[in-house]
């Protein structure tokens, strides 16, 4: 059943995607409905006007069924809005050119970008329960945002991949479910494109007083390449998204 943000009033404190760096380029979604930051350090973040991408998460790795946990509250489907209220390319445009580094696209780029300044996005979001903690059901999300921000459906597929630190294999091995969310997607676009999204990194803070607040952060990397004879070589983003409930 799908599940309104009514539910235990979280509408008043939660913040969707509440920072996100990618590359050189920051974009900061509105948080003016998050609750007031607290002390913690991946909450203190939210702040910040430079990011540096934090070192990647090693402690689960070897059993095969790392994933970003959310507190369990979050379980449900959720109609969301998000809305970018700055960007901004600290280290210059070069790096938002595309592989030729090209400044004339970057500049198309950012002005794209600042016109979705201001504008709300409605999309829809869940979170699955599984036995190892409530996840993000990255097949069902990938898609709505991709297609939401476009503003038109423009992805056919998207597929988990195994990873070996998160896997078919080891997640039913250890008592998980054919239906529980994996690290690694693989979007195949309409038009002659695909994209794979991995898990670099993510760091989780429930509320030191308060069992219904909750900040985390997860780092992730993306490679996009066209799937035609173009021989344009693939473009890497790094994107860290940092939540607080």
């Amino acid at each position: 059943a799908r599940h309104l943000i009514a539910r235990r009033s979280i509408l008043s404190k939660a913040a969707a995607a509440a920072a996100t760096t990618a590359a050189a380029t920051l974009g900061v979604p509105d948080v003016s409905m998050a609750s007031p930051s607290s002390a913690t350090p991946i909450a203190d973040r939210l702040d910040a006007t430079t990011l540096k991408l934090p070192p990647p998460s090693m402690g689960s790795e070897l059993n095969g069924v790392d994933n970003f946990y959310y507190a369990d509250w979050l379980e449900g489907e959720w109609d969301v809005t998000q809305t970018l209220n700055r960007a901004e390319t600290p280290l210059g445009l070069k790096y938002v050119g595309g592989p030729s580094g090209s400044e004339a696209i970057a500049a198309k780029s950012m002005e794209e970008q600042r016109r979705q300044i201001g504008v709300p996005v409605n999309l829809r979001l869940r979170w699955v329960k599984t036995k190892f903690g409530v996840a993000e059901d990255r097949l069902f999300n990938t898609k709505s945002r991709l297609d939401s921000f476009a503003g038109r459906s423009v992805v056919s597929s998207v597929e988990y991949a195994n990873v070996g630190g998160s896997n078919r294999a080891s997640v039913l091995a250890l008592g998980g479910s054919e239906d529980d969310p994996l690290q690694t997607t693989v979007v195949r676009f309409k038009g002659p494109a695909a994209q794979k999204v991995f898990v670099v990194g993510h760091a989780e803070e429930p509320g030191p007083d308060n069992k219904d607040t909750w900040a985390g952060r997860e780092v992730l990397r993306s490679i996009f390449a066209l799937t035609n004879q173009n021989t344009a070589p693939p473009v890497t983003t790094d994107t860290e998204s940092i939540w607080q409930f």
